[in-house]
């Protein structure tokens, strides 16, 4: 089976335009730090499962001012999201890919529990499933893998509500695609989501206990 091509998919961290919802309880600076860690555990994380090539799909482009200073780790290569909603963009990465003959996990970067052992299980189980999903605890999905593409899986869906995940799988099944799902994983969102920050972000970010709702601990 040809290598898996990780592609990363992020917007720049830019204040105001990510993590807007953190705001009120990290601050702009403070979410703006944590869309920047949460991409370097996300590219780390991909290198370091070893299943084939990684790439940054960007918005904007890299070379755009918005990521002026950041440096990509060596390895990890970039492209333009491009056009269009999430779907869009997602599709025509996800094709571009899988037209080359090479299967794809596609991931965000808002999932710090999303390890390489998980992109190691999940690009195993694509020698013998048409597609590996592991969802969010929010209903959606932190990675999708593939190695047969339909446009279904793109064309009109609520991205960022809680049917997503459910949604995907249906459409694979009426397909009859042979579906891997791997375990629920967190997405940081919402100020009810650091509750699940790994401990070494929570270092990093210099946040202690009051920054964290009490229903999350």
């Amino acid at each position: 089976m040809s290598p898996v091509r990780v592609l990363v998919f992020a917007k720049a961290p830019v204040p105001g335009r990510v993590k807007t919802r953190l705001i009120p309880a990290l601050g702009e600076a403070g979410a703006v730090r944590l869309a920047g860690l949460m991409l370097d555990h996300a590219l780390g994380e991909a290198l370091a499962a070893g299943v084939g090539p990684v790439e940054l799909c960007a918005s904007p482009a890299f070379g755009h001012p918005d990521w002026a200073g950041r440096v990509l780790p060596d390895g990890v290569a970039a492209s333009d999201q491009g056009a269009g909603d999430l779907g869009a963009r997602m599709g025509r990465a996800a094709q571009r890919s899988l037209r080359a003959r090479r299967p794809v996990l596609l991931m965000g970067a808002d999932s710090p529990t999303l390890t390489a052992r998980h992109l190691r299980a999940a690009a195993a189980a694509l020698r013998d499933h048409e597609a590996a999903l592991l969802p969010a605890r929010d209903g959606g999905y932190v990675l999708l893998g593939l190695r047969a593409f339909h446009p279904c899986l793109f064309r009109h869906v609520p991205w960022g509500t809680a049917g997503v995940a459910r949604l995907t799988r249906d459409r694979m099944a009426a397909l009859g695609w042979r579906i891997w799902l791997g375990p629920r994983l967190a997405d940081i969102d919402r100020t009810r989501d650091l509750g699940r920050l790994p401990e070494a972000l929570r270092l990093d970010l210099r946040l202690g206990e009051e920054a964290f709702p009490q229903t999350c601990l």
